[in-house]
């Protein structure tokens, strides 16, 4: 075991090398002048210049990559440009918020996907079978930001039973662990969870049909084992692709929540780099880029680690 995890963690070295290079060259190839939402209209040549010294804008793209790489191993991502604060700070807040609304939308998929896949793969061709699948594919198809809106619609402009958005009363971005806040998060929570739920119930209903029809499941029932013992024995076999699915999905929630937290004016990853790529602001840009690239990379690792122990037979091969 501690031989599989040490060659995985020397796997994701280069990974990691790679994904701080590719976030690094596509920042720096987008069009515009970062400089350009600070600088005034009427800016001297000198004011410019030192502002370009000060970003280290005017040394060459590789002393900028390896400067870069070298401060952020220390744990400074740089300075925004837009707010003049330190970007890891900024980062690091808005990261809290983005994981605690990610964690919360990836377990109502995962137990809505489960739930649905299961009951699909059991019940194969019925009319239980027929609606899992069509809540499954319309979890997939629904745009995120029309459900958001929708949602917003009828449980706070009609119902008004939850706050339209925001992280908590009166606009606040301070997270407290009660109630109030928590209302808050229910909305933008439920619209993440649709596409999970969807990937996931088709994943499980594809392995508890698989499994099922395979000869040990016969073998079981010929034996007498009650239905209870031969479910646990389809959830075991089972439960190492469902964790790794929903490992994957938790990484995509962390960065692909752009829309959603626009929509609700949650302070999360999202919102923070929407505001980034308007403004042009490059540190806070790639500060957060690369901050949910390790993210994604170290959540694999923990699944790869986690599927090992339900299934040896991965380490052994």
């Amino acid at each position: 075991m501690f031989g599989f995890l040490l060659r995985r963690l020397i796997y994701s070295l280069p990974i990691m090398l790679g994904v701080a290079l590719v976030c690094f060259g596509l920042v720096h190839l987008a069009p515009g002048d970062p400089l350009m939402s600070i600088l005034p209209p009427d800016a001297s040549a000198d004011l410019q210049a030192q502002l370009i010294e000060l970003y280290g804008f005017n040394r060459s793209y590789p002393e900028q990559f390896v400067s870069w790489v070298w401060r952020a191993l220390q744990g400074d991502l740089g300075t925004s440009i837009a707010s003049n604060r330190p970007v890891a700070s900024e980062v690091m807040t808005a990261v809290s918020n983005t994981l605690r609304l990610a964690m919360l939308a990836t377990f109502i998929g995962f137990v809505l996907g489960c739930l649905f896949g299961f009951v699909a793969g059991y019940f194969q061709n019925s009319w239980l079978d027929k609606f899992a699948s069509l809540l499954s594919v319309l979890g997939v198809s629904v745009p995120h930001y029309w459900l958001g809106m929708v949602l917003v619609i009828v449980f706070s402009s009609i119902l008004m039973w939850l706050p339209p958005g925001g992280a908590g009363p009166g606009g606040s971005s301070q997270w407290v662990w009660d109630w109030e806040h928590f209302k808050h998060m229910l909305l933008p929570a439920i619209t993440m969870s649709v596409i999970p739920m969807g990937i996931i119930s088709r994943t499980v209903r594809a392995l508890v049909a698989d499994i099922l029809a395979q000869e040990f499941i016969v073998g079981l029932r010929s034996k007498g084992l009650t239905n209870l013992g031969i479910f646990w024995h389809v959830v075991k076999n089972a439960a190492p692709t469902a964790l790794a699915v929903m490992g994957l999905q938790l990484g995509y929630l962390l960065g692909g929540s752009i829309l959603i937290e626009t929509v609700f004016s949650w302070p999360g990853t999202g919102f923070l780099l929407n505001s980034a790529i308007f403004q042009r602001d490059l540190p806070l840009l790639q500060g957060t880029i690369l901050v949910l690239a390790m993210f994604f990379v170290v959540l694999n690792l923990i699944v790869d680690v986690i599927q090992t122990l339900l299934d040896p037979r991965i380490a052994r091969s």
